[in-house]
């Protein structure tokens, strides 16, 4: 039979060493003959467990005592009998590992820090907010950090313990052969803790769902389908994780007059073909009011004519599009006598504008054949 070794000379520590000193001790040796640092090392392995023994009997008061006065066989009446594997001593030492290096073992869930879920919500603009930008507040349902709890998800005075199926390692292990299969652990879900005495408010979750009021600023020249997004606003994150976002997906109503492209906007203005022959100046309405616009003689239907820097602020705070305003020449409908005795002077008249045209043109061309 093997003897064991003296529990402080394992530790490498005097008989007095404080729990600072027996913690320190045992995080070097932890460190240097951890498994995962030290994969099939036999070896290792036994200076891991043996350390973990030592260090799991003096960092208890009552086994401390009872083993500086009667040696090894003063623990064999206390239930002690050492580590049986690695999930023993992970699952006792979980939190301590934590401490030591950053992170648990790989052989040991953790609750990894989750960040929250990412909200939407749709926005209705007139089309003058989405020109020129404006404030607005909206409200929200989501889910909120208990204020019961903390978040913690326990109720006032309690904590989280160890789960007893797992072990606290968050996985459960079954043998097929010679494999062996772990699992999540369907008690604890894999988080490796449960909530024994859980917050009546939030029922053990951390989170309670609550109605919040967000200020939401609309820049100017927003499009439909713009999205905006406030940071933080979404909902809580788990274990320590930053809240998600919230996302504003904006919808712009349609305008009677105006139609957006890009930053420019387009108008269809009305005329009369007296305006469109004459010329003639109309008053057209801007984002900004209403402005002068000259039509020259002889303006055919389909022109197009600019307000420059007329149009919509472009997002990025530089210039503004324009105003493309195009016309329509209107046919008049219910002449008077008058009106239609004027029109078709007025048709003798092109008509005879045209014959002559056409003589003009065939005289030169006989000339030029003459010639």
């Amino acid at each position: 039979m093997s003897i064991k070794r003296d529990y402080y000379e394992i530790l490498s520590v005097s008989r007095n060493a404080t729990d600072n000193e027996l913690k320190a001790a045992y995080r070097k040796l932890a460190l240097k003959y951890h498994p995962d640092r030290n994969p099939d090392d036999k070896t290792a392995e036994e200076k891991f467990k043996e350390a973990a023994e030592a260090y799991e009997v003096l960092r208890d008061p009552q086994k401390r005592s009872l083993y500086d006065q009667y040696g090894h066989a003063g623990l064999q009446n206390t239930g002690f009998q050492g580590f049986g594997g690695f999930e023993d001593i992970f699952s006792s030492f979980g939190d301590i590992f934590e401490d030591f290096f950053g992170f648990t073992s790989r052989r040991r869930s953790r609750s990894r820090a989750m960040p929250g879920v990412d909200l939407r919500y749709d926005l209705n603009l007139d089309f003058m907010e989405a020109v020129f930008g404006s404030e607005s507040e909206i409200e929200i349902d989501k889910r909120q950090t208990c204020n019961e709890c903390g978040g913690s998800g326990c109720e006032t005075g309690t904590e989280p313990e160890s789960c007893r199926h797992c072990g606290g390692t968050g996985q459960v292990s079954r043998s097929q052969g010679f494999f062996t299969v772990r699992t999540t652990c369907p008690t604890c879900r894999g988080n490796g803790r449960i909530i024994p005495y859980p917050c009546p408010k939030c029922r053990g979750t951390g989170q309670v769902m609550a109605s919040k009021k967000v200020a939401v600023k609309i820049p100017a020249g927003v499009d439909h389908g713009s999205r905006l997004r406030l940071t933080g606003e979404g909902e809580p994150g788990g274990y320590g994780g930053p809240p998600g976002d919230l996302y504003v997906f904006i919808h712009v109503q349609p305008h009677e007059f105006f139609k957006r492209q890009d930053t420019d906007i387009i108008c269809e203005i009305p005329i009369s073909f007296v305006q469109a022959a004459l010329g003639d100046k109309i008053s057209v309405a801007t984002l900004n009011g209403k402005k002068t616009l000259e039509i020259p003689k002889g303006t055919q239907p389909g022109d197009i004519f600019y307000f420059h820097g007329e149009g919509i602020p472009a997002l990025t705070g530089r210039g503004r599009g324009d105003q493309i305003i195009q016309v329509a020449i209107k046919t008049p409908t219910h002449l008077t006598k008058k009106q239609e005795a004027l029109l078709h002077e007025f048709a003798k008249l092109e008509s005879k504008k045209l014959s002559n045209k056409i003589k003009n043109i065939l005289k030169g061309n006989a000339s030029e054949a003459a010639s």
